[in-house]
C-alpha cells in the first residue's frame, strides 16, 4: 500500500533539506542543467558528460564507487559535502578539472550514493581511511584532495592521520568544527530527519523539490534518484558526526599545503568559520559570494576559483619542496659528503692529540 504524503509545511521543507540542497537564494542550484533530449519527465537519466564510473575493490574496506578521468595529469581526489553523492556535488567541475590537465577522481563516501554499506556506525575516520586506501589501490598517489563541507572535514583527517597520501588539500565551505548552538539544533533533529526519508525514500526529495516551486523533470527526477540512494541511517548518523568532528586542537600541526575557499554568503558553514580554518593552516583564502550550495550554481563558476586554490596549493607545494632541499644541501652531512666540511675526527685520533 501506497502511504500518503505527510502534512508537512512547504516552509519546512525549504528550511531544512531544501536550504542543504541550495533550492533557496537569488541562483536556484538545479537551473540550467544540460538534459538529454528526448528525455521523459520522470526518467532519472543523469546529465550529459560525466566521467566514467566503476567500483573498485579496495583490500580491508569493500567496494567503492568512483569516477575516473584517467591520464598522466596530478591526480585530485574529489570529496563530497553531507548528503550529496559526487555527482550532485561536483558535476558542474568535473570536465573543467580534466581540461586543465588534472586527474579527476571522485568518490562516494559511505552511505552515501553508491558508497560503502557496512554494519559499522558511521564514522568521518572511516572515510578518511578509505580515501587514503583508494588513492593506495589506484597508485595515483599522493593526491591533492579537494573537500566540500563534509569532505572538507574529511580531507583534514586524512592529512592528520594519512599524510603519505597527501600532496596538498583545498578546502570548501568547511569548518574545523559545526558546534555553535544552530547547528547543534539541527544535529538533535537527525532521527526525524532519517525516520522521514526512511518511510518515503523514493518520494521525500520530490516533494522537497516540488515545494521549491522544481516541476517534475528529468533533471529533478535525476536528483531525487540521486539523492535517495543514499542510506538514511548513515546519512544521519553522518549528521551527528559533523556535530561531535573538532578539529582545533590538532589542525595546526598539519603540515601540507592547503589553500581555503570561503563562500562568503553561506547559511550553512558561517564565513567566520571558514576563515578561521584558513587562519588555522596558514593558507590562502579565496572567496566567492554564495551560499553553501555554490559549487552546483551554474552562474557562481565555481570552478574557476577552484582551479586558483589548487594553483596556490601546488604553489606552496613547490616552494616548501626547494625550502627542504635547501636544508638537505646545507647540512653538514651533505657538506662532508661533497668535501665541503672536513670530517669529524674520531674518538681515537682525539685522544693520540691529546697526548
Amino acid at each position: 500500500m501506497r502511504l500518503p504524503r505527510p502534512r508537512v509545511p512547504d516552509s519546512i521543507l525549504l528550511k531544512g533539506p531544501g536550504a542543504i540542497l541550495g533550492l533557496t537564494g537569488r541562483a536556484p542550484a538545479w537551473k540550467g542543467l544540460p538534459e538529454r533530449r528526448g528525455t521523459p519527465p520522470l526518467s532519472s537519466e543523469p546529465p550529459p558528460g560525466l566521467p566514467q564510473g566503476r567500483l573498485l575493490h579496495v583490500r580491508r574496506h569493500g567496494e567503492i564507487f568512483l569516477r575516473d578521468t584517467g591520464g598522466d595529469g596530478p591526480p585530485l581526489l574529489l570529496l563530497h559535502g553531507w548528503m550529496f553523492p559526487s555527482d550532485l556535488n561536483w558535476f558542474r567541475v568535473y570536465a573543467p578539472l580534466a581540461k586543465a590537465g588534472y586527474r579527476v577522481i571522485a568518490m562516494d563516501c559511505r552511505g552515501h550514493g553508491r558508497g560503502l554499506r557496512t554494519v559499522r556506525s558511521f564514522r568521518l575516520e572511516d572515510c578518511a581511511a578509505d580515501a587514503a586506501a583508494l588513492v593506495r589501490a589506484l597508485g595515483c598517489g599522493p593526491a591533492t584532495v579537494v573537500g566540500y563541507s563534509m569532505g572538507g572535514a574529511i580531507a583534514q583527517l586524512i592529512a592528520r592521520d594519512h599524510p603519505a597520501q597527501l600532496a596538498g588539500m583545498v578546502l570548501c565551505a568547511t569548518s574545523r568544527e559545526w558546534s555553535d548552538l544552530r547547528m547543534k539544533i539541527l544535529w538533535n533533529y537527525m532521527g526525524i530527519f532519517r525516520m522521514y526519508i526512511e518511510l518515503f525514500p523514493r518520494d521525500s526529495w520530490r516533494w522537497t523539490l516540488r515545494a521549491a516551486g522544481f516541476p517534475d523533470s528529468p533533471t529533478t527526477s535525476w536528483i531525487a534518484s540521486e539523492l535517495s540512494r543514499g542510506s538514511a541511517l548513515d546519512i544521519a548518523e553522518a549528521g551527528r558526526e559533523l556535530g561531535r568532528f573538532d578539529s582545533r586542537e590538532w589542525i595546526e600541526r598539519v603540515s601540507v599545503p592547503a589553500s581555503v575557499i570561503v563562500t562568503t554568503e553561506d547559511n550553512a558553514v558561517p564565513p567566520l568559520k571558514q576563515y578561521e580554518l584558513a587562519r588555522s593552516l596558514d593558507a590562502p583564502s579565496f572567496d566567492i559570494p554564495c551560499d553553501h550550495n555554490g559549487v552546483v550554481v551554474k552562474e557562481i563558476k565555481f570552478d574557476r576559483v577552484l582551479l586558483k586554490a589548487l594553483r596556490a596549493v601546488e604553489e606552496r607545494g613547490r616552494g616548501e619542496g626547494a625550502a627542504r632541499r635547501r636544508r638537505a644541501e646545507t647540512s653538514p652531512r651533505r657538506r662532508r659528503a661533497r668535501g665541503v666540511v672536513p670530517p669529524l675526527a674520531s674518538a681515537e685520533s682525539r685522544r693520540r692529540a691529546s697526548a
